[in-house]
């Protein structure tokens, strides 16, 4: 009798040892799993900080914007028409005669890798059956190996950019983790960018988009000689 009740103590012993270490493991598990949605919840406050405090800076130099050059203005509503009417014929026009039409997927221009074609090559675009390398894949890496059709569905006219959100004049409006280098690649350019701020409350913003179309002035001429195509980057 007196060996059953030490066997029994010490099975109960045992069972509480078994369920005190799965209790400290559920609890170390909770603990850092709430560890992590804390760290995921201040980002994104980090993120929602940053873009409200971009938003005063745009509401304060949207203010001071200059919108005298009239004739920049124009030329560049004329260009995003066409773009939406996709009329490539009309818009090779507008392309430098001499420096031809660069287009960038993404803020970031890399000379090397965008693709450049001139006014005559512009003109047939459209048609064209080449698949190209436009540049690489934000996050991925990957390259950008599409038709100029599918690559304009998807970096061009994406949204409707002839009704945007905000119009910003030498002024970059969409603002993420990519390094606008307009003005070292166009030193002698000017821009204007098409915004749309961004349509699903849930992304808090970081589903904005912007065309930023870029021109350079030759003898009294506004000429389309970029192409920027912009969102939210990782």
């Amino acid at each position: 009798m007196k060996r059953n009740i030490i066997q029994y103590s010490m099975l109960t012993i045992i069972i509480a040892l078994i369920i005190s270490g799965c209790t400290q493991t559920t609890d170390k598990g909770l603990e850092e799993e709430l560890t992590a949605k804390n760290e995921i919840i201040g980002h994104l406050e980090q993120e929602k900080k940053e873009l409200e405090d971009r938003i005063i800076e745009l509401e304060e130099n949207l203010g001071n914007q200059n919108w005298q050059n009239d004739s920049l203005i124009e030329t560049a509503f004329d260009v995003v028409q066409l773009l939406k009417n996709k009329d490539i014929k009309a818009l090779s026009e507008y392309v430098h005669p001499d420096n031809g039409l660069r287009f960038s997927p993404y803020g970031y221009i890399e000379e090397d890798n965008n693709q450049l074609f001139s006014s005559t090559q512009i003109n047939n675009l459209l048609n064209d059956t080449n698949i190209y390398t436009w540049g690489s894949y934000d996050g991925t890496g990957d390259p950008i190996d599409l038709t100029f059709g599918d690559y304009y569905n998807k970096f061009v006219y994406d949204q409707d950019f002839a009704n945007p959100h905000i119009i910003g004049n030498n002024l970059m409006i969409g603002k993420g983790n990519t390094v606008n280098n307009i003005s070292d690649v166009y030193p002698n350019g000017e821009f204007i960018e098409f915004h749309f701020t961004g349509s699903n409350p849930q992304f808090e913003g970081m589903d904005w988009k912007s065309l930023r179309l870029v021109f350079e002035n030759d003898n009294g001429s506004w000429y389309l000689v970029g192409i920027i195509h912009d969102q939210w980057t990782i």
